[in-house]
């Protein structure tokens, strides 16, 4: 259904059976980590014109693991990241 670089891969798929008996499958719930427990590969300051795909193309070589930079800096909106000047935590991949 995803893949394997999604941040929805690991989760569990389940059913549930509507009053109409149809079976709609769906995945679990997902609890963000904890971004000061997550390991640093580095951190980077924020310049104006930056975005977030752009230092995660940098960094990570692929701008659709940007929230796993959002993750590291315990942030639900990636905009709110990307104030010039703002230091920001690029994790560790984990694939």
């Amino acid at each position: 259904m995803f893949e394997s670089t999604s941040r929805y891969y690991t989760l569990e798929t389940t059913t549930l059976t509507a009053p109409d008996g149809r079976i709609i499958a769906y995945k679990r719930r997902r609890f963000l980590p904890d971004g000061k427990d997550m390991q640093l590969l580095v951190e980077v300051t924020v310049t104006q014109g930056d975005r977030l795909d752009l230092i995660t193309a940098r960094t990570l070589g692929d701008p659709e693991q940007f929230w796993r930079i959002c993750d590291a800096n315990n942030a639900m909106n990636p905009s709110d990241l990307i104030e010039p000047g703002r230091i920001v935590r690029v994790p560790v991949p984990q694939f």
